[in-house]
């Protein structure tokens, strides 16, 4: 029997741990998962005999290599900053080993020693990053097979609220990882137009943004996703001269998470030393200069809104203006944020999500430029899996499918960029009805 150690068993767990314990008995596999929080695990694994729920506190090495040890393959959901040092266990007790997290310079630099030990590491397999690559690499290869010369990539990806449980004036609620939404862009974002390199502060990023129209949805607003400009190596487009990746939020989002960034409350460098039971008013006081007037008026100053605008009626119904008590001690500014907004964008019992991904492919074909599309837009739902659970997990798991069982055996440090894994995905993936629509537009100047 091989076995499937799952390192965290949050959000983005459920529809992973599901594919796998569905596969278990027609593979001989055991999928144990490992939680700081055992009854989270459980109810993931629901007493599926071919599963095993187990408590782990994946700081502590000893611990964590214990259960490595009794693995073939070990899947991290776990926070990036843990990645590397699973990663170096799985080295040490010869495993195989992937994660959803960005292929950092930390866990690149382990690609000869995997390799010589035989060991197939993959990273960046789940949304985004993940199936942005799965699903580009056969655009890619499509246009170049037809003597096409590729100018300009733009990938959008967007984890959406649907239309159906659109309730609340910011149009969004969490369906992924709370504290990445609140880190969303910090850094510099870059990308690349007609060969130079551009540069958007973080500051600067939710300002500066782009509206994409997206089939079946309509209009929706992009802002910079990171950097770019990696891809253009592991896409094998080194000289591609335009690139660009986003993320997708409906309109009016950005400019109000921009003033929530210029009020400071995206810090998370220093912790409030009195913030329990501190009212939200009294924190967004001491972020102010001016003291004439209502604070409302004044955070509008301060902004250069109207205190009717939409942006400042998103801050008023997250009660930033009100006599709540913040609830955590000696909190940053960030981690308030976040205790706040995992109550305002909490998902109901009944709500349905989207989750969209698009490409946006610049080519040059007999002398005249033309864009192919390809387009997911895919529902889900609370009760039967949030679309964002099936796009994250199927594709971790038809992978890890194919290394558990051989069929992917390529030693080293990899993305999912191989058609040997992109295919097998995309095909199962449709079959589970997260199918990818292209069409084809005029060429229109890139804009940002």
């Amino acid at each position: 029997m091989k076995n499937v150690l799952i390192i965290g068993a949050g959000r983005s767990a459920t529809t992973l741990i599901k594919y796998l314990l569905d596969h278990s008995r027609q593979y001989g596999w055991l999928i144990m998962v490992a939680d700081a929080e055992p009854s989270l695990a459980e109810s993931k694994v629901n007493k599926h005999p071919n599963g095993l729920a187990v408590w782990l506190d994946a700081s502590k090495p000893n611990d964590r290599k214990d259960l490595i040890r009794r693995a073939d393959l070990v899947i991290s959901l776990l926070p990036p900053h843990l990645h590397v040092a699973v990663a170096i266990d799985c080295l040490q007790l010869r495993k195989h080993f992937m994660t959803t997290s960005y292929l950092i310079p930390e866990l690149q630099e382990l690609h000869d020693t995997a390799k010589k030990s035989g060991l197939t590491f993959i990273a960046e397999i789940g949304f985004d990053p993940g199936l942005d690559h799965i699903s580009v690499m056969p655009l890619i290869r499509k246009l170049q097979s037809r003597g096409n010369t590729i100018e300009g990539l733009r990938s959008y990806s967007g984890a959406l609220i649907a239309p159906e449980s659109d309730d609340n004036p910011w149009h969004y609620k969490f369906t992924w990882n709370p504290q990445n939404v609140i880190n969303a862009g910090k850094g510099i974002s870059q990308y690349l137009v007609d060969n130079q390199n551009k540069y958007i502060r973080y500051d600067w990023l939710f300002r500066r943004t782009r509206k994409v129209e997206v089939p079946s949805i309509g209009m929706l607003e992009m802002y910079l996703n990171r950097d770019a400009l990696v891809y253009r190596r592991h896409y094998g487009l080194k000289k591609l001269p335009n690139i660009l990746r986003g993320t997708l939020r409906y309109p009016g989002f950005c400019a109000a998470w921009d003033a929530i960034i210029r009020l400071g409350l995206t810090d998370d460098n220093y912790p409030i030393m009195e913030s329990y039971q501190m009212p939200y008013k009294k924190l967004i006081e001491a972020f102010l200069e001016d003291s004439k007037g209502r604070l409302k008026d004044r955070v509008a100053r301060y902004l250069g809104e109207d205190p009717s605008s939409p942006v400042m009626k998103k801050l008023s119904w997250l009660g930033l203006f009100g006599n709540k008590k913040i609830k955590l001690k000696h909190a940053t500014p960030a981690a308030i944020l976040k205790d706040l907004l995992l109550e305002k964008f909490a998902l109901n019992p009944n709500d349905q999500d989207l989750v969209v991904l698009q490409h946006e492919c610049d080519y040059i074909s007999e002398g005249k430029k033309r864009t192919l599309v390809s387009s997911l837009v895919h529902k889900g739902s609370v009760k039967e899996g949030t679309a964002m659970s099936k796009a994250v997990g199927l594709p971790i798991g038809i992978i890890a499918k194919l290394v558990i069982n051989g069929t992917f055996s390529d030693p080293g440090v990899h993305l999912p960029v191989h058609a040997d894994l992109y295919g097998p995905v995309l095909q199962e993936l449709a079959e589970s009805g997260l199918e990818f629509i292209e069409s084809e537009k005029e060429y229109s100047e890139f804009v940002l």
